[in-house]
């Protein structure tokens, strides 16, 4: 669940991704969607972005930054039972939302 080795690459939507990041990558919600997942052994939370396709594994659905990982507590684990709430799936409302919870 934690994409760590893929740092530096280039992702489904065309940006490098960047391990530091609040990113996802899930199969089908539209890239640029925003999604809060939730730890479900801590109750931990975190906003982040769909910007690549996967994960590969077919057990998973859905693949997190470090960054993301590490937020909800588990990424020296790689793996957590997480609740996923879909925010917005408007790309454009989704890009501009993401910039502001940045800054």
């Amino acid at each position: 669940m934690v994409r760590q080795a893929l740092s530096g690459q280039q992702t489904a939507s065309g940006e490098t991704f960047d391990m530091n990041q609040l990113t996802c990558a899930h199969r089908s919600l539209p890239l640029g969607s925003l999604i809060r997942v939730t730890n479900l052994r801590n109750h931990k939370s975190v906003v982040v972005r769909v910007n690549d396709r996967g994960p590969v594994p077919e057990n998973r659905v859905i693949d997190l930054s470090y960054a993301a990982a590490r937020f909800l507590g588990f990424s020296s684990r790689g793996t957590a039972p997480v609740k996923l709430e879909l925010l917005h799936t408007n790309t454009e409302l989704a890009q501009l939302s993401y910039l502001q919870i940045r800054n």
